[in-house]
Protein backbone atom coordinates (compact mmCIF):
# COMPACT_ATOMS: atom_id res chain seq x y z
CA UNK A 1 0.00 0.00 0.00
CA UNK A 2 3.13 2.23 0.50
CA UNK A 3 4.34 1.72 -2.62
CA UNK A 4 0.93 2.38 -4.54
CA UNK A 5 0.37 5.90 -2.05
CA UNK A 6 4.42 7.04 -2.87
CA UNK A 7 3.29 6.31 -7.05
CA UNK A 8 0.18 8.55 -6.54
CA UNK A 9 2.30 11.18 -4.96
CA UNK A 10 4.72 10.67 -7.65
CA UNK A 11 2.28 11.33 -10.60
CA UNK A 12 0.83 14.55 -8.71
CA UNK A 13 3.79 15.63 -8.22
CA UNK A 14 4.82 15.37 -12.14
CA UNK A 15 0.88 16.87 -13.28
CA UNK A 16 1.68 19.72 -10.58
CA UNK A 17 5.07 20.33 -13.09
CA UNK A 18 3.63 20.06 -16.34
CA UNK A 19 0.62 22.40 -15.13
CA UNK A 20 3.21 24.68 -13.74
CA UNK A 21 4.95 24.63 -17.43
CA UNK A 22 1.63 25.19 -19.13
CA UNK A 23 0.78 28.04 -16.90
CA UNK A 24 4.14 29.45 -17.59
CA UNK A 25 3.99 29.05 -21.50
CA UNK A 26 0.49 30.84 -21.58
CA UNK A 27 2.01 33.60 -19.67
CA UNK A 28 5.34 33.97 -21.18
CA UNK A 29 4.28 33.47 -24.99
CA UNK A 30 4.45 31.66 -27.74
CA UNK A 31 7.89 31.26 -27.78
CA UNK A 32 8.30 27.90 -25.29
CA UNK A 33 7.87 25.45 -28.09
CA UNK A 34 7.88 24.92 -31.88
CA UNK A 35 5.20 24.72 -33.93
CA UNK A 36 6.26 21.73 -36.19
CA UNK A 37 4.90 18.20 -37.51
CA UNK A 38 6.46 15.11 -35.64
CA UNK A 39 9.47 13.55 -37.67
CA UNK A 40 8.10 11.76 -40.55
CA UNK A 41 5.04 13.48 -40.92
CA UNK A 42 3.75 16.02 -42.76
CA UNK A 43 0.67 18.30 -43.04
CA UNK A 44 -1.25 18.48 -46.74
CA UNK A 45 -2.55 21.50 -48.04
CA UNK A 46 -5.65 21.61 -50.37
CA UNK A 47 -3.74 21.47 -53.91
CA UNK A 48 -1.70 18.59 -52.29
CA UNK A 49 -4.96 17.30 -50.83
CA UNK A 50 -6.72 17.76 -54.51
CA UNK A 51 -3.82 16.02 -56.49
CA UNK A 52 -3.50 12.60 -53.43
CA UNK A 53 -6.97 12.61 -54.19
CA UNK A 54 -7.19 12.08 -57.86
CA UNK A 55 -4.25 9.18 -57.31
CA UNK A 56 -6.47 7.73 -54.77
CA UNK A 57 -9.68 7.81 -57.58
CA UNK A 58 -7.33 6.25 -60.32
CA UNK A 59 -5.95 2.99 -57.74
CA UNK A 60 -9.79 2.73 -56.12
CA UNK A 61 -11.42 2.69 -59.79
CA UNK A 62 -9.14 0.24 -61.12
CA UNK A 63 -9.31 -2.08 -58.07
CA UNK A 64 -13.34 -1.47 -58.19
CA UNK A 65 -13.11 -2.68 -61.96
CA UNK A 66 -11.77 -5.68 -60.98
CA UNK A 67 -14.61 -6.98 -58.31
CA UNK A 68 -12.73 -5.67 -55.06
CA UNK A 69 -14.73 -4.94 -52.31
CA UNK A 70 -13.37 -2.90 -49.13
CA UNK A 71 -13.25 -3.02 -45.11
CA UNK A 72 -11.50 -1.85 -42.64
CA UNK A 73 -9.54 -2.40 -39.15
CA UNK A 74 -8.24 -0.59 -36.25
CA UNK A 75 -5.09 1.78 -36.63
CA UNK A 76 -3.53 -0.57 -33.55
CA UNK A 77 -3.39 -4.58 -32.83
CA UNK A 78 -2.65 -6.22 -29.76
CA UNK A 79 0.84 -6.36 -30.07
CA UNK A 80 1.16 -10.26 -30.37
CA UNK A 81 -0.81 -9.99 -33.15
CA UNK A 82 2.37 -8.18 -35.51
CA UNK A 83 5.35 -9.32 -33.39
CA UNK A 84 7.02 -12.33 -35.57
CA UNK A 85 5.57 -11.98 -38.73
CA UNK A 86 8.31 -9.19 -40.34
CA UNK A 87 11.23 -10.32 -39.89
CA UNK A 88 13.96 -8.06 -39.36
CA UNK A 89 11.84 -5.20 -39.90
CA UNK A 90 9.77 -5.96 -36.75
CA UNK A 91 12.29 -3.38 -35.10
CA UNK A 92 10.26 -0.82 -36.45
CA UNK A 93 7.08 -1.17 -35.00
CA UNK A 94 5.49 1.35 -32.78
CA UNK A 95 4.38 0.09 -29.52
CA UNK A 96 1.58 1.98 -27.46
CA UNK A 97 2.18 2.78 -23.67
CA UNK A 98 0.95 0.15 -21.72
CA UNK A 99 -2.39 1.93 -19.89
CA UNK A 100 -2.71 -1.08 -17.46
CA UNK A 101 -4.40 -3.22 -19.55
CA UNK A 102 -3.85 -4.59 -23.27
CA UNK A 103 -0.26 -4.88 -25.19
CA UNK A 104 -0.81 -2.75 -28.42
CA UNK A 105 1.16 -1.46 -31.26
CA UNK A 106 0.17 0.58 -34.44
CA UNK A 107 -0.39 -1.97 -37.49
CA UNK A 108 3.27 -1.95 -39.45
CA UNK A 109 0.94 -3.02 -42.86
CA UNK A 110 -2.52 -3.71 -43.83
CA UNK A 111 -1.67 -7.47 -44.48
CA UNK A 112 -1.14 -8.97 -41.23
CA UNK A 113 -4.76 -7.50 -39.98
CA UNK A 114 -6.07 -8.51 -43.16
CA UNK A 115 -4.75 -12.09 -42.01
CA UNK A 116 -6.01 -11.74 -38.82
CA UNK A 117 -9.38 -10.48 -39.97
CA UNK A 118 -9.79 -13.72 -41.93
CA UNK A 119 -9.04 -16.21 -39.21
CA UNK A 120 -10.87 -14.18 -36.66
CA UNK A 121 -14.05 -14.02 -38.57
CA UNK A 122 -13.82 -17.65 -40.69
CA UNK A 123 -13.73 -15.60 -44.24
CA UNK A 124 -12.11 -18.35 -46.66
CA UNK A 125 -12.88 -16.28 -49.81
CA UNK A 126 -12.80 -12.71 -50.24
CA UNK A 127 -11.26 -10.69 -52.74
CA UNK A 128 -10.52 -6.78 -50.89
CA UNK A 129 -8.62 -3.09 -51.15
CA UNK A 130 -7.89 -1.48 -48.18
CA UNK A 131 -6.57 1.90 -47.86
CA UNK A 132 -5.10 3.47 -44.67
CA UNK A 133 -2.38 4.77 -42.88
CA UNK A 134 0.31 2.68 -41.40
CA UNK A 135 3.09 3.51 -39.27
CA UNK A 136 6.99 2.31 -39.06
CA UNK A 137 10.01 3.90 -36.24
CA UNK A 138 11.68 4.21 -39.61
CA UNK A 139 14.28 6.74 -40.80
CA UNK A 140 12.26 8.79 -42.43
CA UNK A 141 13.37 10.43 -46.20
CA UNK A 142 10.57 12.59 -47.09
CA UNK A 143 11.73 13.55 -50.30
CA UNK A 144 11.84 10.19 -51.29
CA UNK A 145 8.01 9.57 -49.71
CA UNK A 146 9.37 7.50 -47.20
CA UNK A 147 7.55 8.82 -43.65
CA UNK A 148 6.75 7.17 -39.94
CA UNK A 149 3.25 7.63 -41.11
CA UNK A 150 1.76 6.85 -44.19
CA UNK A 151 -0.79 5.08 -46.52
CA UNK A 152 -0.90 2.08 -48.18
CA UNK A 153 -3.57 1.08 -50.61
CA UNK A 154 -3.66 -3.05 -50.16
CA UNK A 155 -5.51 -5.43 -52.81
CA UNK A 156 -5.16 -8.98 -52.46
CA UNK A 157 -7.13 -11.88 -53.24
CA UNK A 158 -8.02 -14.44 -50.37
CA UNK A 159 -9.32 -17.88 -51.70
CA UNK A 160 -8.57 -21.90 -52.72
CA UNK A 161 -7.99 -21.05 -56.53
CA UNK A 162 -6.00 -23.01 -59.60
CA UNK A 163 -2.28 -21.39 -59.37
CA UNK A 164 -0.72 -18.40 -60.49
CA UNK A 165 -4.76 -17.40 -61.73
CA UNK A 166 -5.55 -14.70 -58.75
CA UNK A 167 -1.47 -13.44 -58.75
CA UNK A 168 -1.36 -12.81 -62.85
CA UNK A 169 -4.39 -10.66 -62.35
CA UNK A 170 -2.20 -8.57 -59.52
CA UNK A 171 0.56 -8.10 -61.71
CA UNK A 172 -1.92 -6.89 -64.46
CA UNK A 173 -3.63 -4.20 -61.67
CA UNK A 174 -0.35 -2.92 -60.56
CA UNK A 175 0.50 -2.59 -64.56
CA UNK A 176 -3.01 -0.92 -65.00
CA UNK A 177 -2.23 1.42 -61.93
CA UNK A 178 1.10 2.47 -62.70
CA UNK A 179 0.48 3.04 -66.67
CA UNK A 180 -2.88 5.29 -65.98
CA UNK A 181 -0.46 7.45 -63.54
CA UNK A 182 1.45 8.09 -65.97
CA UNK A 183 4.35 8.03 -63.59
CA UNK A 184 7.14 7.05 -66.58
CA UNK A 185 8.77 3.96 -67.66
CA UNK A 186 8.45 1.17 -65.00
CA UNK A 187 9.43 -2.45 -64.86
CA UNK A 188 8.07 -4.91 -62.27
CA UNK A 189 10.05 -7.59 -61.00
CA UNK A 190 8.95 -11.02 -59.67
CA UNK A 191 10.36 -13.99 -58.23
CA UNK A 192 9.47 -16.98 -55.81
CA UNK A 193 10.17 -17.97 -52.56
CA UNK A 194 10.49 -21.54 -53.65
CA UNK A 195 12.70 -20.89 -56.08
CA UNK A 196 14.65 -19.23 -53.60
CA UNK A 197 14.70 -21.57 -50.79
CA UNK A 198 15.46 -24.34 -52.96
CA UNK A 199 18.59 -22.26 -54.54
CA UNK A 200 19.70 -21.68 -50.97
CA UNK A 201 19.14 -25.35 -50.39
CA UNK A 202 21.29 -26.25 -53.08
CA UNK A 203 24.01 -23.60 -52.58
CA UNK A 204 24.70 -25.10 -49.10
CA UNK A 205 22.86 -22.62 -46.93
CA UNK A 206 21.25 -24.09 -43.63
CA UNK A 207 17.69 -24.19 -43.48
CA UNK A 208 17.98 -22.18 -40.17
CA UNK A 209 19.69 -19.33 -42.25
CA UNK A 210 17.26 -18.75 -45.20
CA UNK A 211 15.02 -16.05 -43.89
CA UNK A 212 18.83 -14.21 -42.54
CA UNK A 213 19.98 -14.63 -46.12
CA UNK A 214 17.03 -13.91 -47.69
CA UNK A 215 17.33 -10.11 -46.03
CA UNK A 216 20.60 -9.85 -47.41
CA UNK A 217 19.63 -10.87 -50.99
CA UNK A 218 16.74 -8.32 -50.46
CA UNK A 219 19.17 -5.35 -50.40
CA UNK A 220 20.71 -5.95 -53.78
CA UNK A 221 18.63 -3.66 -55.56
CA UNK A 222 20.69 -0.69 -53.98
CA UNK A 223 23.88 -2.34 -52.39
CA UNK A 224 26.49 -4.38 -54.61
CA UNK A 225 26.75 -7.85 -54.61
CA UNK A 226 30.18 -7.81 -53.23
CA UNK A 227 28.92 -5.66 -50.21
CA UNK A 228 25.83 -8.32 -49.89
CA UNK A 229 28.35 -11.18 -49.62
CA UNK A 230 30.67 -9.63 -47.30
CA UNK A 231 27.48 -9.15 -45.01
CA UNK A 232 26.39 -13.05 -45.22
CA UNK A 233 30.24 -14.06 -44.53
CA UNK A 234 31.32 -11.41 -41.66
CA UNK A 235 27.93 -10.50 -40.32
CA UNK A 236 26.04 -13.69 -40.47
CA UNK A 237 28.21 -16.44 -40.55
CA UNK A 238 28.17 -17.88 -44.15
CA UNK A 239 30.45 -19.80 -45.72
CA UNK A 240 32.62 -17.44 -48.33
CA UNK A 241 32.38 -20.83 -51.18
CA UNK A 242 28.71 -20.79 -50.44
CA UNK A 243 27.52 -16.97 -50.56
CA UNK A 244 29.80 -17.44 -54.08
CA UNK A 245 27.15 -20.60 -55.24
CA UNK A 246 24.24 -17.85 -54.61
CA UNK A 247 26.14 -14.85 -56.13
CA UNK A 248 25.74 -16.92 -59.40
CA UNK A 249 22.35 -16.92 -59.41
CA UNK A 250 21.01 -14.17 -57.56
CA UNK A 251 22.95 -11.79 -60.36
CA UNK A 252 20.67 -13.40 -63.32
CA UNK A 253 17.69 -11.18 -64.59
CA UNK A 254 15.35 -12.25 -67.44
CA UNK A 255 12.01 -13.57 -68.62
CA UNK A 256 10.25 -16.51 -69.64
CA UNK A 257 13.49 -17.40 -71.34
CA UNK A 258 15.37 -17.42 -68.07
CA UNK A 259 12.84 -19.82 -66.60
CA UNK A 260 13.67 -22.63 -69.13
CA UNK A 261 17.68 -21.94 -68.49
CA UNK A 262 16.72 -22.79 -64.50
CA UNK A 263 14.87 -25.82 -65.67
CA UNK A 264 17.62 -27.49 -67.33
CA UNK A 265 19.81 -26.48 -63.94
CA UNK A 266 20.56 -30.24 -63.28
CA UNK A 267 21.40 -29.07 -59.82
CA UNK A 268 17.96 -26.57 -59.31
CA UNK A 269 15.65 -28.73 -61.00
CA UNK A 270 16.52 -31.59 -58.77
CA UNK A 271 15.12 -29.57 -55.66
CA UNK A 272 11.45 -30.27 -55.86
CA UNK A 273 10.61 -26.89 -53.81
CA UNK A 274 12.74 -25.01 -56.71
CA UNK A 275 11.02 -26.95 -59.39
CA UNK A 276 7.58 -26.24 -58.45
CA UNK A 277 8.18 -22.49 -58.16
CA UNK A 278 9.68 -22.53 -61.18
CA UNK A 279 7.08 -23.90 -62.70
CA UNK A 280 4.60 -22.32 -61.46
CA UNK A 281 6.32 -19.22 -62.45
CA UNK A 282 6.54 -20.50 -66.37
CA UNK A 283 2.51 -20.58 -66.15
CA UNK A 284 2.50 -17.40 -64.49
CA UNK A 285 4.33 -15.83 -67.83
CA UNK A 286 1.96 -17.92 -69.94
CA UNK A 287 -0.88 -15.70 -68.17
CA UNK A 288 0.59 -12.65 -68.05
CA UNK A 289 0.99 -12.64 -71.71
CA UNK A 290 -2.43 -13.26 -72.10
CA UNK A 291 -3.31 -10.25 -70.33
CA UNK A 292 -0.95 -8.10 -72.15
CA UNK A 293 1.56 -6.84 -69.64
CA UNK A 294 4.57 -9.27 -70.38
CA UNK A 295 6.95 -7.33 -71.92
CA UNK A 296 6.76 -5.08 -68.48
CA UNK A 297 7.81 -7.77 -66.24
CA UNK A 298 11.40 -8.89 -65.74
CA UNK A 299 11.89 -12.64 -64.21
CA UNK A 300 15.20 -11.53 -61.07
CA UNK A 301 16.39 -14.04 -58.73
CA UNK A 302 17.87 -11.42 -56.47
CA UNK A 303 13.92 -10.11 -55.45
CA UNK A 304 13.65 -11.38 -52.21
CA UNK A 305 11.41 -8.83 -50.04
CA UNK A 306 12.31 -9.51 -46.52
CA UNK A 307 9.47 -9.85 -45.42
CA UNK A 308 8.96 -13.30 -43.35
CA UNK A 309 5.34 -14.53 -44.39
CA UNK A 310 5.78 -14.76 -47.86
CA UNK A 311 5.37 -18.33 -49.41
CA UNK A 312 5.36 -18.57 -53.37
CA UNK A 313 5.55 -15.54 -55.47
CA UNK A 314 6.63 -12.27 -54.77
CA UNK A 315 6.98 -9.09 -56.89
CA UNK A 316 7.83 -5.36 -56.62
CA UNK A 317 7.23 -2.78 -59.21
CA UNK A 318 9.98 -0.10 -59.47
CA UNK A 319 10.57 3.44 -62.22
CA UNK A 320 13.21 3.11 -64.19
CA UNK A 321 14.72 6.12 -64.44
CA UNK A 322 15.63 7.29 -68.50
CA UNK A 323 18.34 9.36 -69.36
CA UNK A 324 16.25 12.43 -69.82
CA UNK A 325 15.14 11.68 -66.41
CA UNK A 326 19.29 11.75 -65.31
CA UNK A 327 19.19 15.56 -66.77
CA UNK A 328 16.35 16.41 -65.13
CA UNK A 329 17.69 15.98 -61.85
CA UNK A 330 20.67 17.53 -62.63
CA UNK A 331 18.78 20.56 -62.76
CA UNK A 332 16.61 20.14 -60.67
CA UNK A 333 16.88 19.92 -56.50
CA UNK A 334 14.01 17.40 -55.68
CA UNK A 335 15.12 13.46 -55.22
CA UNK A 336 11.88 12.46 -56.54
CA UNK A 337 13.07 11.40 -60.11
CA UNK A 338 14.18 7.77 -59.83
CA UNK A 339 12.22 7.05 -56.77
CA UNK A 340 12.75 3.39 -56.69
CA UNK A 341 9.86 0.74 -55.71
CA UNK A 342 6.18 1.90 -56.20
CA UNK A 343 4.43 -1.29 -55.13
CA UNK A 344 5.43 -4.48 -53.76
CA UNK A 345 3.43 -7.90 -52.68
CA UNK A 346 3.10 -11.27 -52.94
CA UNK A 347 1.55 -14.97 -51.96
CA UNK A 348 1.27 -15.68 -48.66
CA UNK A 349 -0.51 -18.85 -47.89
CA UNK A 350 0.41 -19.21 -44.54
CA UNK A 351 -0.04 -16.33 -42.55
CA UNK A 352 -4.00 -16.85 -42.22
CA UNK A 353 -3.66 -20.22 -40.26
CA UNK A 354 -1.13 -18.54 -37.76
CA UNK A 355 -3.97 -16.72 -35.85
CA UNK A 356 -6.46 -19.39 -36.80
CA UNK A 357 -6.76 -21.43 -33.10
CA UNK A 358 -7.09 -25.20 -35.67
CA UNK A 359 -4.51 -23.86 -38.04
CA UNK A 360 -6.29 -23.95 -40.66
CA UNK A 361 -4.47 -21.99 -43.70
CA UNK A 362 -6.33 -19.65 -46.18
CA UNK A 363 -4.07 -18.90 -49.65
CA UNK A 364 -3.75 -15.15 -50.06
CA UNK A 365 -1.91 -12.99 -52.56
CA UNK A 366 -1.58 -9.60 -52.80
CA UNK A 367 -0.01 -6.27 -53.24
CA UNK A 368 0.49 -2.97 -51.95
CA UNK A 369 0.50 0.66 -54.03
CA UNK A 370 3.46 3.35 -51.96
CA UNK A 371 0.89 5.70 -52.55
CA UNK A 372 3.45 8.55 -50.72
CA UNK A 373 6.13 7.58 -53.51
CA UNK A 374 3.39 7.89 -56.31
CA UNK A 375 2.12 11.46 -54.73
CA UNK A 376 5.64 12.64 -54.54
CA UNK A 377 6.48 12.20 -57.93
CA UNK A 378 2.98 13.41 -59.78
CA UNK A 379 3.29 16.69 -57.37
CA UNK A 380 6.69 17.16 -58.64
CA UNK A 381 5.34 16.78 -62.39
CA UNK A 382 2.56 19.28 -61.23
CA UNK A 383 4.93 21.44 -59.89
CA UNK A 384 7.76 21.22 -63.12
CA UNK A 385 4.69 21.96 -65.88
CA UNK A 386 3.20 24.84 -63.92
CA UNK A 387 -0.58 22.85 -64.26
CA UNK A 388 -3.53 24.76 -62.49
CA UNK A 389 -4.91 22.41 -60.01
CA UNK A 390 -8.09 23.12 -58.64
CA UNK A 391 -9.11 22.29 -54.99
CA UNK A 392 -13.13 22.95 -54.94
CA UNK A 393 -15.12 20.83 -57.05
CA UNK A 394 -17.49 23.92 -57.83
CA UNK A 395 -19.91 24.19 -60.71
CA UNK A 396 -20.86 27.71 -60.50
CA UNK A 397 -20.39 30.76 -58.60
CA UNK A 398 -23.36 32.90 -57.57
CA UNK A 399 -22.64 36.90 -57.41
CA UNK A 400 -24.68 39.87 -57.38
CA UNK A 401 -23.14 43.61 -58.70
CA UNK A 402 -25.68 45.42 -56.52
CA UNK A 403 -26.56 45.93 -53.06
CA UNK A 404 -29.36 44.33 -50.71
CA UNK A 405 -29.49 41.18 -52.63
CA UNK A 406 -28.26 38.88 -50.37
CA UNK A 407 -31.39 36.90 -49.71
CA UNK A 408 -32.37 36.42 -53.62
CA UNK A 409 -28.57 35.34 -53.46
CA UNK A 410 -29.62 32.61 -50.72
CA UNK A 411 -32.82 31.25 -52.66
CA UNK A 412 -30.64 30.60 -55.72
CA UNK A 413 -28.07 29.02 -53.77
CA UNK A 414 -31.06 26.64 -51.89
CA UNK A 415 -32.17 26.03 -55.22
CA UNK A 416 -28.85 25.05 -56.78
CA UNK A 417 -27.83 22.84 -53.83
CA UNK A 418 -31.36 21.13 -53.81
CA UNK A 419 -30.34 20.09 -57.05
CA UNK A 420 -27.22 18.92 -56.73
CA UNK A 421 -25.26 21.23 -58.37
CA UNK A 422 -22.21 22.56 -56.36
CA UNK A 423 -22.14 25.92 -55.63
CA UNK A 424 -20.57 28.49 -53.28
CA UNK A 425 -21.23 32.68 -52.84
CA UNK A 426 -19.59 34.96 -50.86
CA UNK A 427 -20.53 35.54 -46.83
CA UNK A 428 -20.36 39.61 -47.41
CA UNK A 429 -23.50 40.97 -47.90
CA UNK A 430 -22.85 43.65 -50.37
CA UNK A 431 -19.68 42.28 -52.12
CA UNK A 432 -17.92 44.27 -55.28
CA UNK A 433 -18.55 42.62 -58.18
CA UNK A 434 -14.61 42.80 -59.16
CA UNK A 435 -14.20 41.01 -56.24
CA UNK A 436 -15.92 38.15 -57.03
CA UNK A 437 -15.19 37.78 -60.09
CA UNK A 438 -11.19 37.74 -59.19
CA UNK A 439 -12.07 34.82 -57.04
CA UNK A 440 -13.60 32.57 -59.61
CA UNK A 441 -10.59 33.52 -61.81
CA UNK A 442 -7.97 32.36 -58.77
CA UNK A 443 -10.11 29.39 -57.94
CA UNK A 444 -10.78 27.84 -61.31
CA UNK A 445 -14.76 28.36 -61.23
CA UNK A 446 -16.26 27.44 -64.86
CA UNK A 447 -18.99 29.97 -64.27
CA UNK A 448 -20.48 32.64 -62.38
CA UNK A 449 -24.32 33.24 -62.11
CA UNK A 450 -25.14 37.38 -61.97
CA UNK A 451 -28.56 38.25 -60.72
CA UNK A 452 -29.37 42.05 -60.55
CA UNK A 453 -32.93 44.50 -60.15
CA UNK A 454 -33.01 43.73 -64.07
CA UNK A 455 -32.57 40.17 -63.92
CA UNK A 456 -35.05 39.61 -61.16
CA UNK A 457 -37.89 41.52 -63.12
CA UNK A 458 -37.16 39.57 -66.24
CA UNK A 459 -37.27 36.04 -64.25
CA UNK A 460 -33.93 35.36 -65.78
CA UNK A 461 -30.27 34.84 -64.77
CA UNK A 462 -26.92 36.23 -66.43
CA UNK A 463 -24.50 33.16 -66.61
CA UNK A 464 -21.03 34.13 -67.34
CA UNK A 465 -18.29 31.60 -68.66
CA UNK A 466 -14.75 32.56 -66.65
CA UNK A 467 -12.59 31.28 -68.64
CA UNK A 468 -13.93 33.22 -72.28
CA UNK A 469 -16.12 35.79 -70.57
CA UNK A 470 -18.93 35.53 -72.35
CA UNK A 471 -22.12 36.56 -71.02
CA UNK A 472 -25.53 35.15 -72.02
CA UNK A 473 -29.01 35.40 -70.01
CA UNK A 474 -30.88 32.06 -68.98
CA UNK A 475 -34.43 32.01 -68.32
CA UNK A 476 -34.16 31.25 -64.09
CA UNK A 477 -36.64 27.95 -64.65
CA UNK A 478 -33.71 26.74 -67.53
CA UNK A 479 -30.62 27.63 -64.83
CA UNK A 480 -29.96 24.06 -63.69
CA UNK A 481 -29.98 22.27 -66.26
CA UNK A 482 -27.70 24.60 -68.24
CA UNK A 483 -25.07 24.34 -65.66
CA UNK A 484 -25.17 20.86 -65.87
CA UNK A 485 -24.72 20.99 -69.50
CA UNK A 486 -22.05 23.31 -69.26
CA UNK A 487 -20.05 21.76 -66.67
CA UNK A 488 -20.76 18.12 -68.38
CA UNK A 489 -22.75 16.96 -65.34
CA UNK A 490 -26.03 15.46 -65.23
Amino acid sequence: MADKAGSQVQISNEMAKLDEKTQLGANEGKSQFVLKTPKGTRDYNPKQMAIREQVFNTIINSFKRHGAETIDTPVFELKETLMGKYGEDSKLIYDLKDQGGELLSLRYDLTVPFARYLAMNKITNIKRYHIAKVYRRDNPAMTRGRYREFYQCDFDVAGQYDAMIPDAECLKIIHEILSELKLGEFQIKVNDRRILDGMFEVCGVPADKFRTICSSVDKMDKTAWEDVKKEMVAEKGLAPETADKIGEYVQLKGNSDLIDRLLKDDKLSANKVALEGLKDMRQLFVYLKLFGVEEKIAFDLSLARGLDYYTGVIYEAVLVQTQADGEAQQNDSSESVGVGSVAGGGRYDGLVGMFDPKGRKVPCVGFSIGIERIFSIVEQKVEASDQKVRTTETQVFVATAQKDLLEERMKMLADLWQSGIKAEFTYKKDPKLLNQLQYCEEAGIPLIAIIGEQELKDGVVKLRVVSTREEINVARSNLREEIKKRTCQS
